[in-house]
């Protein structure tokens, strides 16, 4: 299946910092969504020198019907795959995620305890929503339901995500969260925590437990208050990218 021009993986090689040392940062996109919410952060993070990796999860960036063969293992080993290949090319290593990328992420932080620092938009691992209740059996019946990309506030402006979410790989997102939640103690890198204050898809609870059971001592909570659920493209964007990057200069540093 073709992968959508504005979906492609992102990359850049980045260069040794002045002390003579790489830094590589690995960005993940999220459910449904792809590479095209986070490349405008990547080649900010690029510009500075940062070795930068964006992949695009399996599944996305073409259509909803092929992702419907996909699951949250998938995107974790895609993840994991691209993180192994970063880390191997560079000294010091800070991952980021929206959405399901921070759940990602934080997977990853978990099993990684040398991830030098975790920052997050608007990341999930939970959800107040009752009907999520439903999709165990409702997954058998319904292939996909109404589509959640493209929370944005400002204008003219797309994350070039699916219309359509589909409900087998939504179930394995859910069922996911329960390890990564239950493993959040074994987060202990610094983290830099951003939150919309108004966002339709990912609800507070995330972010509450998110902060509530990790185990760092260095963390940090920003709130953006003029964007909807996909922020590294809305309003707040340059607040991100500004924040994001002191914040990896500081615990990337010897």
């Amino acid at each position: 299946m073709s992968v959508v021009p504005e979906a492609e993986p992102f990359s850049a090689e980045g260069r040794p910092g002045q002390d003579g040392r790489r830094v590589g940062v690995l960005l993940s996109h999220g459910f449904t969504g792809s590479p095209a919410s986070m490349r405008p952060w990547g080649q900010h993070l690029a510009d500075l020198g940062y070795a930068v990796e964006v992949p695009r999860l399996p599944g996305h960036g073409t259509t909803w019907q092929d992702m419907c063969t996909t699951t949250y293992a998938d995107w974790l080993a895609e993840v994991e795959r691209v993180y192994a290949d970063l880390a191997g090319r560079t000294d010091a290593l800070v991952v980021g995620g929206l959405s399901m990328g921070g759940t990602l992420v934080l997977d990853l932080a978990e099993r990684h305890p040398e991830v030098a620092g975790v920052v997050l938009v608007n990341a999930a691992v939970a959800s107040t929503n009752k009907q999520l209740l439903a999709l165990p059996l409702l997954k058998h019946l319904v292939k996909a339901l109404p589509g959640i990309a493209n929370d944005i506030k400002k204008d003219g402006v797309s994350e070039h995500g699916y219309d359509k979410t589909p409900l087998k790989p939504r179930a394995s997102m859910v069922t996911a969260w329960k390890r990564v939640r239950a493993g959040l103690g074994q987060v202990s890198a610094p983290v830099l925590l951003f939150r919309s204050a108004q966002d339709h898809v990912v609800d507070p609870s995330s972010a509450r437990i998110i902060l509530s059971e990790i185990s760092s001592t260095d963390v940090s909570e920003q709130m953006l208050a003029n964007s909807f659920h996909v922020a590294t493209l809305d309003n707040d964007a340059p607040q991100i990218f500004e924040e994001s990057a002191d914040f990896i200069a500081r615990v990337t540093r010897q």
